[in-house]
């Protein structure tokens, strides 16, 4: 846990400093941070488009009574797309750049299903007793019971107020 920790709070800023160094270098400050601007604008653009997409795809696999899995891994790989636009660098800049090419969403899917699969991870989402309620560790919280339920809103009694001391 610790070298990932490094990695992404010490090194990933120190490679950046680097790529823009080289790069500003290369072809001039003004139009690096124009670069850097204009990136950020466009993948903010090219994140709304995917993004309601992919949301329309869930929403239609939910209407099919389908569990919508590739669409929410699809929508997790633009958040982390969107975080990685947003971190000024060119470097995060490109690898969030890569997360909005769907075919590269889609083969990182498959890698992270197979991964969940191989650690043996398991989330049932239909119950086989459905009078049974289960908790958030899955545990059976007894019957389902129901019932009717209203507000009664009542005055609190007022009290007389304390004689001065």
């Amino acid at each position: 846990m610790f070298p990932v920790i490094f990695l992404l709070f010490v090194a990933v800023p120190i490679i950046e400093i680097a790529v823009f160094i080289k790069v500003g270098g290369l072809i001039g400050v003004l139009p690096t941070l124009a670069l850097v601007i204009g990136v950020a604008i466009f993948g903010t653009w090219l994140l709304r488009q995917q993004g309601m997409a992919t949301f329309t795809k869930a929403q239609a696999a939910m209407n099919r009574g389908e569990m919508p899995v590739g669409e929410m891994l699809d929508g997790f790989f633009l958040v982390l797309a969107a975080l990685l636009m947003v971190t000024p660098g060119l470097l995060t800049d490109a690898l969030g750049f890569a997360l909005l090419v769907p075919g590269l969403r889609k083969g990182l899917g498959v890698l992270a299903r197979r991964w969940v699969m191989a650690r043996g991870v398991q989330t049932s989402f239909y119950q086989s007793d459905p009078h049974q309620q289960r908790g958030p560790r899955g545990d059976t919280t007894g019957p389902i019971i129901e019932g009717e339920a209203s507000e009664v809103h009542e005055r609190a009694p007022r009290l007389p107020p304390e004689p001065p001391a």
